[in-house]
């Protein structure tokens, strides 16, 4: 392959960048409420189905045991039932968001049930034992608080789609 046809096949940054620089704020506005709506969405639904299987039952055992709200559910479901529960909640949240087309107040509720899911999986990141490192005096994310660290974004995903909804009504 010559070094034309090889630069004609790459992505160059000004393919990516161009149109997106071009774009009128509006637009790009318009596509970010799509995107972190119903990637959301998107999100809490796998999240939730995969609940259903033993492995993320026992996956997020150390999590929910460690935390000072979610500890006693233990005591009251199975590890699967907890799982089950968390999994039922979080399909529901996102049906709930996604209803938005037909009703901000239906999305509304369901984005406020996110930030309560989500404020809980943040708490995760000070509850779990090795969440947070020290490596030469200074804290980093350890392998769960790898995995957690993401729900921040999740959380703020969560009150921008409560705010916008509340907005509408």
């Amino acid at each position: 392959m010559n070094t034309n046809a090889v630069s004609q096949v790459l992505v160059t940054k000004k393919m990516l960048v161009g149109p997106v620089a071009l774009a009128k704020s509006q637009t790009l506005e318009t596509l970010g409420i799509y995107v972190s709506r119903y990637g959301l969405v998107i999100t809490l639904l796998l999240i939730g189905v995969l609940k259903f299987s033993a492995a993320e039952a026992h996956g997020i055992q150390p999590l929910v045991a460690n935390s000072p709200l979610m500890f006693w559910l233990y005591r009251v479901f199975s590890l699967q039932g907890v799982s089950n529960l968390i999994g039922t909640i979080e399909i529901l949240v996102a049906l709930l968001i996604a209803f938005r087309p037909f009703s901000a107040r239906v999305s509304f509720i369901g984005s406020l049930g996110a930030i309560i899911t989500f404020v809980l999986t943040v708490s995760f990141l000070f509850s779990t034992p090795g969440a947070f490192q020290f490596s030469h005096g200074f804290p980093v994310l350890g392998d769960a608080g790898q995995f957690l660290i993401k729900d921040l974004v999740l959380l703020g995903a969560s009150i921008w789609t409560a705010a916008e909804s509340r907005n509408a009504f």
